[in-house]
């Protein structure tokens, strides 16, 4: 990791995976041995010319990367404020930002000789980037996703299957990323010598948030040069949507330290935060512990997680990654939220007006910005991480949008 200023916010965590009072590693004893190795594993690969020299392949001729920043001209212009740009990690392979972080541990786990991989999924995206590289490198693939996100987002698991993955379906609790995140960590106990657990998102037991962070901070690296490049200035905000925060970490982690950049992250606000039907674990949660480490979680008086709720699959989480718990308490970027309704205009609104159809996750980004944009100067510049693509939403959008009027009719 590069030498930054004394005071940064880029240098956490510390040697026990804290971040403030965020983070550590609460896992069952079966697994402590597995994770230590995973974590100098870690620490000798992000030096090793060899490993990094590999990733860079990867990036370029699989991934797709750089992928372009592209100023949203006609949103822009509806908006009538500041100057929009999308940072497209919806075009890299496997349609997401998620194969970033995937294409890494996978190439971790075939370092550490591992050749059996495990794997959550929400919104499907993680799934099938791990089964993409489990296809690629010759890897056992076992997927666990929630029986209620199994239905909703069938085209991502059409496609893990294709690519030859074992797909668990998950029943408990609500069948959604909470549960299927439970059932991997369950399955990883049982076989912790023989599987690598690939975790999706930036949470978990450290190394885990801050080794996915350091995958996905390839967006951010991107975007401040392409920025430059095109205005020659940084912008005047970055905007990304969390569920458990990788997309967001990856984007803002590189501009914590340019304090003329205002950050948000904007959590789905379901059917509205005072609804308690919402997956806004900063807004509406407290500090707890879950999938072994602390952060903000929702709760009851109790401390028993209380179930999440959104449109969006990828966002249905009841946590959040604990260094975006550790930003929100230091103030250095402001947590925000997008409800359901919003996520849904901004939907139609960029698949009408830019020719891109993103996924409901960044729909919910593009929301908050819809409340924001048109207040600031045109000479200001926005850039929003543009997550994932929405092909693996229109089944349960089009019908919505379609009873709403807005495939065809007004559409704000």
């Amino acid at each position: 990791m590069s030498q930054h200023k004394p005071n940064t916010f880029r240098a956490g965590p510390d040697a026990e995976g804290r971040f403030g009072i965020h983070g550590g590693r609460f896992v069952a004893e079966t697994l402590m041995p597995l994770i230590l190795k995973l974590e100098e594993a870690w620490k000798q690969a992000k030096t090793d010319a060899d490993f990094i020299a590999e990733m860079d392949f990867y990036r370029k001729h699989y991934i797709g990367r750089p992928s372009p920043l592209f100023f949203a001209r006609r949103i822009t212009a509806h908006f009538g404020g500041a100057r929009l740009y999308f940072k497209r990690d919806e075009l890299n392979h496997t349609g997401a930002h998620k194969i970033n972080n995937v294409l890494g541990q996978a190439l971790l786990a075939k370092r550490m000789g591992k050749t059996k991989i495990i794997a959550e999924t929400g919104a499907g995206q993680h799934g099938v980037a791990t089964a993409t590289a489990c296809a690629l490198f010759d890897m056992e693939c076992d997927v666990f996703m929630g029986a209620e996100d199994v239905m909703r987002q069938k085209p991502n698991v059409d496609r893990m299957r294709l690519l030859g993955a074992q797909v668990h379906s998950v029943t408990s609790g609500t069948g959604t990323l909470k549960d299927a995140m439970n059932e991997a960590l369950r399955f990883w106990v049982t076989h912790a010598d023989s599987h690598f657990y690939i975790i999706g998102t930036a949470a978990g037991p450290h190394p885990y948030p801050a080794m996915v962070r350091d995958f996905q901070t390839i967006i951010g690296n991107e975007a401040k040069a392409q920025i430059l490049e095109a205005e020659g200035r940084l912008p005047d905000a970055i905007v990304a949507c969390i569920g458990g925060g990788s997309n967001a970490i990856g984007l803002f982690h590189p501009f914590l330290d340019d304090e003329s950049v205002a950050i948000y992250g904007v959590e789905a606000a379901g059917r509205g935060i005072d609804s308690g039907a919402h997956a806004a674990s900063l807004n509406g949660g407290r500090p707890g512990v879950l999938h072994g480490n602390r952060t903000y979680l929702l709760q009851n008086d109790d401390g028993q997680i209380q179930d999440a709720y959104s449109i969006s699959a990828g966002l249905d989480y009841p946590g959040i990654g604990p260094e975006h718990a550790w930003l929100h308490e230091s103030g250095r970027v402001n947590y925000v939220s997008a409800t359901d309704q919003q996520a849904l205009d901004a939907f139609a609104l960029c698949s009408r007006l830019e020719g891109i159809i993103p996924a409901l996750e960044p729909a919910h980004a593009l929301g908050f910005i819809g409340t924001m944009i048109g207040d600031m100067d045109k000479e200001q510049i926005v850039i929003m991480n543009l997550c994932g693509r929405g092909d693996k939403d229109l089944e349960a959008v089009l019908p919505i949008l379609e009873k709403q009027n807005k495939l065809s009719g007004k559409l704000l």
